[in-house]
């Protein structure tokens, strides 16, 4: 009997394209790795889990939410430390080697030392990442380091005062600044800078950021702007391109693109400045996606599985988790949103909608 190509495989081996010990593989599809994990329906197998741990946030960035805010999830509607755990497990068993917190803003999360203490006691432990706006790392980055954390990606689009307050509607550079500082102090390394050009905002100032973020040893990452406002604003034709970005830094710099395997699965196409080892890192999300390659998987504040950033579904997990549900019924809805997830994220198809959560709700 031929396998079921709706239903997620119980194995690797029952995968419809797997054919002997080596996994052939049918036309557009890559070859399934002969083990038990999350499996998608072309291959890709997820290993890097972005847990969302809250959707609310303390600034108000012009490309993610209006000025005044979004209406947030209720602490009830959100995950417990308890559940986030045990669903966490889950997915280290299997396969997930790589965690990030996300928000929102995760550092909002009451107890956060206390829960990425649980997380990296789970087995095999993941490493342990956090996306975050930097403000209150200053004084939570020791605490952190001591629980676990690893290292820490802090969004930082600008240096000028005047063009952060003008972005994130709060006059708060100050404190990224010293959120920075405190994360690498704190053993946080490598310390990442995460970085979007707008135009006729800020993307005259590319080179400054990266010159700031050499003097101090931080690495710099520019990202594509994305379709996942919550005002559903965004225009590719205003999007500052990779392609832009790598012309404005070489005006200053020499840039030598590393090969692809110095970036392994992550989105950065790599680059050496001025001849290295520094790098700078440019993630061509819209314009050259790296979908074929991906290997996350997503896990909202309350409790939804997504299998893409831009994924038109979820699956949710808190209401069977609530009702009782065992972990063989939870692994079973999660390698199932797994085995749905779409070839890419479509953006630029002439059905292409943005998802119905911003960004903020979903998790970086």
């Amino acid at each position: 009997m031929s396998a079921d190509p709706t239903r997620p495989p119980e194995t690797a081996s029952e995968h419809p394209d797997a054919v002997g010990p080596q996994r052939l593989v049918a036309v557009g599809r890559r070859p399934v790795t002969p083990r038990v994990g999350l499996v998608d329906s072309f291959g890709r197998v997820a290993t890097d889990l972005r847990v969302s741990l809250t959707d609310h946030c303390n600034l108000r960035c012009t490309y993610c939410m209006p000025a005044e805010g979004l209406p947030w999830m209720a602490p009830p509607q959100m995950l417990s430390d308890d559940e986030i755990v045990r669903v966490v497990g889950l997915f280290v068993g299997l396969g997930v080697t790589k965690l990030r917190l996300t928000g929102g803003e995760p550092l909002l999360r009451a107890g956060l030392p206390e829960l990425i203490g649980r997380l990296g006691a789970l087995e095999p432990r993941p490493h342990l990442a956090m996306t975050t706006n930097g403000l209150g790392l200053a004084r939570l980055a020791p605490a952190l380091a001591t629980a676990g954390l690893d290292r820490v990606n802090v969004s930082l689009d600008t240096v000028d005062r005047a063009e952060f307050a003008a972005l994130t509607r709060r006059d708060r550079l100050p404190d990224v600044i010293a959120g920075l500082a405190a994360a690498d102090a704190a053993g946080l390394r490598p310390v990442k800078v995460n970085a979007v050009a707008m135009r006729g905002v800020n993307d005259h100032g590319v080179a400054d950021l990266l010159d700031w973020c050499l003097e101090r040893g931080y690495e710099l990452r520019f990202i594509e702007q994305m379709p996942l406002d919550a005002q559903h604003s965004w225009q590719r034709s205003a999007m500052i391109s990779a392609a832009e970005v790598r012309e404005r830094l070489s005006t200053r710099h020499e840039l030598t693109a590393l090969p692809d395997v110095a970036r392994g699965s992550a989105p950065a196409e790599l680059f050496l400045v001025d001849g290295g080892p520094a790098t700078v890192g440019i993630v061509a999300s819209v314009t050259a996606p790296f979908c074929g390659a991906c290997d996350r998987v997503r896990l909202t504040a309350d409790g939804m599985v997504r299998n893409c950033l831009f994924a038109r579904g979820e699956v949710d997990l808190r209401g069977p988790l609530r009702d009782g549900a065992d972990d063989q019924e939870l692994v079973r809805l999660i390698r199932g949103e797994m085995w749905r997830k779409a070839r890419g994220h479509g953006i630029g198809a002439p059905d292409f909608t943005q998802p119905a959560r911003p960004m903020s709700a979903i998790g970086g």
